[in-house]
């Protein structure tokens, strides 16, 4: 099963770039991912996008991660949805809700993912290990400028 949206789909923007398993690469990840999220016109979702990418990055270092083995994050939009993967070498850990109780300290994270993402899941890696995804629709596609395909009001990077 493939890490990303299917190829069919063209993307509109894309960045990725591996982050080493140490607490410091979640902030990272969350800034580079707010910064992109805005740069590419989609400000309404930027803190969303970023609490998102905290919570599936803490989970990927908690739980995910092996020494010298990358977590990868993969942010990109098509002209339908933005997505956010992130992809860690422990694919027989797979992520599910939980039910919480008031006082329980951990526990909460994909239930914030569910709550604020417009769908979420999980899948195989590619290679090894599993990859984590949360997805926010962009509502209608994007009016094109006549014979360039280009989404007016986007840039292809």
């Amino acid at each position: 099963m493939p890490d990303a949206i299917p190829s069919p789909i063209p993307l509109v923007h894309e960045d990725q770039l591996d982050y080493t398993p140490l607490p410091r690469s979640v902030t990272l990840a969350r800034h580079r991912t707010s910064r992109l999220v805005g740069e590419w016109g989609y400000t309404a979702l930027t803190e969303d996008v970023a609490l998102v990418v905290s919570e599936l990055m803490t989970n990927a270092l908690l739980h995910g991660s092996l020494r010298g083995r990358f977590i990868r994050l993969r942010v990109l939009t098509t002209a339908a949805a933005l997505r956010v993967e992130v992809s860690d070498p422990r694919g027989e850990l797979r992520p599910s809700l939980r039910a919480v109780t008031g006082d329980q300290q951990f526990g909460r994270g994909l239930l914030l993912v569910q709550a604020l993402a417009d769908d979420w899941g999980v899948a195989p890696r590619v290679g090894v290990g599993k990859t984590v995804w949360a997805q926010w629709s962009l509502g209608p596609a994007p009016v094109t400028a006549p014979g360039d395909g280009v989404p007016v009001g986007h840039r292809v990077e």
